[in-house]
């Protein structure tokens, strides 16, 4: 028989070299952890929380998503009791990680090192260093930005390659934050199984940044450039990512931390396991143009973010489609990229779907050519796990990069094809083999457009141009 709610949670089937961090990190996106229990030799614990709501939260939480610890899937249940008492000294260290979490949490700084972990001491610093390990997905500014902003107020980032790593430096405004965050997030996964968080204490204090771009990012200044060949950044969008609210982003947060925190403020239902968000792989593209056929709707993602298996244009909603991606991660980058761009004058909104999978129309049903299953598509460009061109996934933008182009094919040729979108070439530059070039169009809608036109557009003799957003200008 299920126990009744109580602030105390049993945790059960721990591995065996779990931390005393790692399980109160289980608790801290609900609220406030106020005792633990460690129970190592038999692989269990027990949470007390600062309130039965915050118990209620968590357990409903995990009921929906598997918790992991060290990717061990763990059972958390309430407890028998209604509050826990340790005054046993098997429990001292658990007790000293505990106050060492509840003063960084509180604002304070830890008054003993009893426990023994680097962890413990005082943040040295408000500048973090983050290295993705097992990149195999892209990890925009914008992404941890959303990420760490659920642990203070973001100021700065500066995102870079090193040692063939991407790395970053993220400024909190206060050093506690840079501790909560690295206390919560250090080893978790952005993406299932892939794009592991290694944080640390960058020896900076304070970070200079010069430029607004897709690169760095200072959210106190607004007003400053992008800098030479760098996309502007939209002073009211940075004005808005600069506050700790809920983007469609922040909605969909993959990091187990930010995604309990979203789910605890009831604000979207998760599903996956602790660590990285499962993100469902299907998505509702609504608002666009109702002649635009299935074919378009799912062209715009098809081979520029993910490869699309089927799309269904709703019969009662000719202005809204269904969309199944490959897998979720590709939904999420879909979304990220997608969600509030403009086609041919209307607003799109890109939102996660209730339906599990897209259906097709029964045989012989004759469904109007409302569906289309693309799942055998010869085109699909993300089928090997890790694949190049995951790193060339970039936002929508004027300037389109065009590759598997013809020999023979010459400026003029392309100059004329992307005109007869119905747009302007701004400028165009050939690759030096000349078989890839940059076209530059007016607007971003206009790209976008051409982008849907002519993506896989038959060259002949065996040549279909391959369209996607360069984050390059001309």
């Amino acid at each position: 028989m299920d126990s009744p709610p109580s602030r105390v949670i049993h945790i059960r089937k721990l591995p065996n070299e779990v931390s005393e961090t790692e399980v109160i990190a289980l608790g801290l996106p609900f609220g406030k952890v106020t005792n633990i229990l460690m129970l190592k030799g038999k692989n269990q614990a027990f949470l007390e929380l600062g309130t039965e709501e915050a118990a209620v939260t968590m357990v409903n939480y995990y009921t929906a998503v598997t918790p992991q610890v060290r990717n061990v899937p763990v059972f958390i249940q309430y407890s028998n009791h209604k509050e826990l008492k340790t005054d046993s000294a098997l429990n001292q260290r658990a007790q000293a990680v505990l106050q060492a979490v509840s003063a960084v949490q509180e604002g304070g700084s830890p008054s003993s090192d009893t426990a023994g972990d680097s962890i413990l001491s005082p943040a040295p610093s408000p500048v973090l260093r983050i290295i993705i390990d097992n990149m195999f997905y892209p990890v925009t500014l914008d992404v941890l930005q959303q990420i760490f902003s659920k642990f203070g107020t973001v100021m700065k980032i500066i995102t870079f390659t090193k040692n063939n790593q991407f790395q970053a430096l993220l400024q909190f405004s206060d050093p506690v934050n840079a501790q909560q965050a690295k206390l919560s997030l250090d080893g978790q996964n952005i993406y299932n199984s892939c794009c592991t968080l290694r944080i640390d204490f960058s020896k900076l204090v304070n970070l200079n940044v010069k430029y607004n771009n897709d690169k760095s990012r200072d959210y106190t200044r607004p007003e400053l450039p992008a800098g030479d060949g760098q996309p502007p950044v939209d002073p009211s969008m940075a004005a808005a990512l600069s506050k700790d609210s809920t983007s469609l982003l922040g909605a969909i947060s993959p990091l187990s931390a930010a995604a309990a925190a979203a789910a605890a403020a009831g604000r979207v239902a998760l599903s996956g396991h602790s660590g990285a968000l499962t993100c469902p792989s299907w998505f509702t593209l609504s608002s666009f143009p109702p002649f635009l056929p299935s074919p378009s709707a799912s062209r715009l993602t098809e081979g520029v973010y993910g490869d699309v298996q089927r799309v269904k244009i709703l019969y009662n909603k000719k202005d809204s489609a269904l969309i199944q991606m490959a897998d979720g991660n590709q939904a999420q980058l879909a979304m990220s990229h997608l969600n509030g761009q403009k086609m041919y004058g209307k607003i799109i909104r890109v939102t996660l779907s209730k339906h599990q999978t897209v259906q097709l129309p029964r045989e012989g049903l004759d469904d109007q050519g409302l569906t289309k299953d693309f799942t055998n598509s010869p085109l699909h460009r993300f089928k090997k796990p890790g694949s190049k061109n995951f790193q060339n996934i970039f936002p929508p933008s004027a300037t389109l990069h065009l590759s598997n182009v013809r020999d023979d094919v010459t400026e003029e040729d392309l100059r004329l094809l992307f005109s007869n979108s119905g747009g302007t070439v701004k400028a165009f530059k050939f690759f030096q083999d000349r078989k890839m070039a940059l076209l530059q169009m007016s607007t971003v809608e206009e790209a976008i457009q051409a982008l849907i036109d002519l993506h896989n557009y038959d060259m002949g003799r065996g040549h279909r141009l391959r369209v996607s957003f360069s984050k390059s200008t001309i």
